[in-house]
């Protein structure tokens, strides 16, 4: 499916820019032969951040995805955040899952919410309906086009009093919120334990919100994740300031009971703990939220 990999292409590419972290790590795993290449790398998933108001949100952004072949799956509700979430099964293993969430901006104090409406309400139809979306290089460019005014230094920082994640999308807008590495494919790496340690050696630091690993009540799914890489931020006001940008995560998904007969070389993704854990992604969340950022090295 070649216009799913542009697409997929333009996301990562920017992504990987902005964080440097992905490139140190990429370039260590192949020196400690985890990997040999780049491409030997399973994305778990890939995650957006959206907004709960008319024309935006879960119900504009997942028309990308499902127009390429991805299922939607099991809502999430993160009650302390406001947060709604579902997640998305790929056409092709080969692809990555898809975590979408969105602000319940309706939750928010009236101050927020009359703050991220003066940014949003002249989006007066859905975005995502004036794209082609068979077009691939389109769809990559609309992930990077602004759609609403950046904010000032002060409303920026209004917002994040109230809502961290209201804040990261004011600014961050649709950019990649983080990709994810299945560290249950690596080569003598194979369990979160032995990659954070990895991870550690390299000078990464990780989210220790929930503890390090965030474990699913089932033992079977676990997740780490970086704090997310600061940024140079530039406000409508002219102000300068580093704020919290995207990160990445790591996944290890166990085999499931009925599979761990199975020879190692025999198990497919059809074999582990399929979904999310709502309250693993509860604290992944928190990888840009500053009690995670200001203790970052």
């Amino acid at each position: 499916m070649e216009a799913l990999d542009k697409i997929m292409e333009a996301l990562f590419t920017p992504y990987r820019e902005r964080v440097p972290a992905v490139g140190k790590i990429i370039q260590a795993m192949q020196t400690e032969g985890m990997i040999e290449q780049e491409s030997d790398i399973e994305n778990d998933h890939v995650a957006f951040r959206t907004l709960g108001v008319p024309n935006l949100g879960i119900a504009s952004f997942e028309k990308i995805f499902l127009h390429y072949g991805y299922t939607k799956e099991d809502p999430y509700f993160f009650a302390k955040k406001k947060l709604d979430a579902y997640w998305y099964a790929p056409p092709s293993p080969n692809y990555p899952r898809i975590f979408i969430s969105e602000l319940r901006v309706g939750d928010l104090s009236e101050a927020s919410q009359k703050l991220i409406h003066n940014f949003t309400s002249s989006i007066t139809a859905d975005p995502v309906d004036e794209i082609d979306l068979d077009n691939s290089t389109e769809v990559g460019a609309f992930f990077h086009r602004p759609l609403w005014s950046l904010p000032s230094l002060a409303e920026y920082e209004a917002l994040a009093a109230e809502s961290e994640y209201a804040a990261w999308v004011i600014y961050n807008r649709y950019y990649l919120n983080h990709y994810t590495i299945s560290v249950h494919q690596l080569k003598h790496y194979a369990t979160l334990e032995k990659f954070n340690a990895f991870l550690d050696k390299l000078g990464i630091v990780l989210n220790s919100a929930g503890g390090v690993i965030k474990v699913s009540p089932d033992g079977l799914l676990r997740q780490s994740s970086s704090v997310a890489e600061m940024i140079a931020a530039t406000f409508s006001c002219g102000s300068i300031q580093n704020i919290p940008g995207s990160y990445v995560e790591f996944a290890e998904r166990l085999v499931l009971p009925e599979f761990q007969h199975l020879p190692i070389e025999q198990l497919t993704r059809a074999h582990r703990r399929e979904g999310f854990e709502a309250g693993n992604a509860d604290k992944i969340f928190e990888s840009t939220f500053r009690e995670q950022t200001q203790n970052k090295k």
